[in-house]
């Protein structure tokens, strides 16, 4: 997943916002943007990035879609956000901090799995001064 941005419309306008948003934190320029086949990120991309390839498939964007789950699955929770402002707020820090609670278990071993995973879990109780239940 790179980046979430939560807007009420899916327009050219929200596109194009999308595209600086991400482009922001980024240090070069990407060679292919993979979207879904909304029409209006076609149009945004060639005003933003004329020179950049452009790929709309269904099966192309199944990793960003699939990054996407745990967002869906935790709003799903909260019975919707109250206001896209706030669930703008609260996934831009979601995403980082989930990330760091799912190394990617497919490369380790169970040993070395639990090891990571009990660090990462006692450097966040030090970082939020929570104590563990014994």
């Amino acid at each position: 997943m790179l980046d979430i941005l939560v807007q009420s419309r899916r327009n050219k306008k929200a596109a194009k916002r999308f595209f600086r948003k991400l482009l922001k934190g980024l240090q070069y320029v990407p060679r292919v943007i993979i979207t879904d086949k909304l029409k209006s990120y076609g149009a945004a991309k060639r005003e933003i990035l004329p020179g950049v390839a452009h790929r709309q498939h269904k099966g192309l964007n199944n990793r960003a879609e699939n990054s996407h789950q745990p967002t869906r699955l935790c709003e799903k929770k909260m019975r919707r956000f109250k206001s896209a402002k706030h669930a703008q707020r609260f996934l831009s820090a979601f995403g980082i901090i989930s990330g760091h609670f799912q190394p990617r278990r497919h490369c380790l071993r169970a040993g070395e799995y639990r090891a990571i995973l009990q660090t990462r879990f006692q450097t966040w109780n030090e970082v939020t001064e929570t104590k563990t239940a014994a």
